[in-house]
């Protein structure tokens, strides 16, 4: 019998306001970029943040359940302000990296902790502990030219009701500009690239049956249920 290879479709995201979907070629995640998330993983606050990577299609549509992931006693929350690439480019100065910026969404990126922990105390990557199924969660994209840049503004997350996390856009050790600069060192960004930007203090457990309410001041919230 001969394989035949079909191809999955391409997944995309809602764009707010349009009559269109943004369609996501990767996604990229920045490492410890609040100094107190930094710290509550133990952590020196001065390193500079990191990238890791999730696969495209870990991606998921606000409000949809996500079911609670194997191999893991420890699923975590982390709220984040996510940046969707619109024009291509390499080694983007500082000054023109917003140029290359479409929009703006609302992300979790939900972390194997006892994973990613094993992994890191052995020297080993967190593929399985952060690129998993269902592992990104998203809104839909607001436009730039809409709501503007982002350089400030409250980020939140609630479970069942209760504050988790709760911290200002601002305290982000690198900002938008300096995160898409120093990425574009290391990539060709292009059309569809998704950059998950890090998350603030109160990371914490999720159990199924959770309901997650997450927030960015100007964006949509991102509601999501583990089962």
């Amino acid at each position: 019998m001969k394989f035949v290879y079909t191809p999955q479709a391409t997944p995309s995201i809602e764009v707010r306001g349009r009559d269109e979907r943004y369609a996501v070629r990767r996604v990229h995640c920045v490492g410890r970029n609040y100094a107190a998330h930094a710290r509550e993983m133990g952590m020196d606050t001065r390193e500079p943040p990191f990238f890791f990577s999730k696969p495209a299609d870990a991606i998921g549509a606000n409000g949809t359940e996500v079911p609670y992931p194997t191999r893991t006693s420890n699923l975590h929350h982390e709220i984040e302000l996510v940046v969707a690439i619109g024009i291509a480019g390499q080694n983007i100065a500082i000054d023109a990296a917003l140029d290359h910026v479409f929009g703006y969404a609302v992300g979790n990126d939900l972390t194997r902790r006892d994973l990613q922990a094993k992994a890191r105390d052995a020297g080993k990557p967190w593929d399985v502990a952060k690129g998993f199924d269902h592992s990104a969660p998203v809104t839909a994209i607001h436009p730039a030219s809409l709501v503007g840049h982002f350089k400030r503004g409250a980020i939140w997350l609630s479970v069942n009701g209760e504050a988790r996390q709760r911290a200002d856009l601002s305290e982000m050790i690198w900002n938008v500009s300096e995160i898409i600069a120093e990425l574009s060192t290391y990539y060709s960004l292009a059309p569809g690239d998704l950059i998950f930007t890090g998350t603030p203090a109160g990371v914490g457990a999720l159990q199924r049956g959770d309901e997650i309410v997450g927030g960015i001041d100007g964006l949509s919230e991102l509601r999501t249920r583990i089962v």
